[in-house]
């Protein structure tokens, strides 16, 4: 999925990306290419994949339940999944990421 497909499928579901928000995706995107040479975060590095497999996936858990203003703790987060994109596309929620690392 790219990242008009992946704005779009959220739009579906009432969650519209700002302009900074899409940025953040993409930032975080570069982030793990970084990273993930050191580190071995994920199998899953190929765009389309990410935005499909790490970032849509993640949101799925917002298609049922309000998370503005929601607390969450993200145990064994690993490269950041489900945190940083739950925080990403809802600024409010406040996210706890813990992980042995």
């Amino acid at each position: 999925m790219n990242e008009e497909q992946f704005k779009k499928l959220l739009e579906e579901h009432d969650i519209i990306l700002t302009e900074t928000q899409e940025k953040q995706f993409r930032r975080y995107f570069e982030l793990l290419q970084i990273w993930n040479e050191r580190l071995n975060l994920t199998t899953i590095i190929q765009k389309e994949d990410v935005y499909e497999k790490h970032f849509y996936d993640c949101l799925t858990l917002s298609f049922e339940n309000e998370l503005d203003g929601k607390t969450l703790c993200d145990v064994g987060t690993g490269a950041g999944f489900p945190a940083i994109p739950l925080k990403i596309a809802f600024p409010k929620l406040k996210v706890v990421a813990l992980d042995s690392m």
